[in-house]
């Protein structure tokens, strides 16, 4: 199954944000590449995580997350 869906353990590259999605209550959509074998999938901004703590795109990332799950 992780061959063909995206794990939580994966890490992955951003690589554009989805315009033209009918699900706007899941919030923001983004396609992503799984680094492994370079797989795309479109997935929630708010269930990424940065892998570098110490980035800004962490901090933005957070900030998203928890302003998403609060403001539903």
């Amino acid at each position: 199954m992780k061959e063909t869906q995206p794990s939580y353990k994966d890490k992955f590259s951003l690589i554009d944000f989805v315009d033209d999605f009918d699900d706007w209550e899941g919030g923001i959509y983004v396609v992503v590449r799984r680094d492994c074998d370079r797989k795309k999938f479109v997935l929630p901004l708010a269930d990424l995580k940065a892998v570098n703590r110490k980035s800004q795109n962490y901090q933005l990332l957070d900030d998203y997350s928890v302003w998403f799950v609060n403001n539903r």
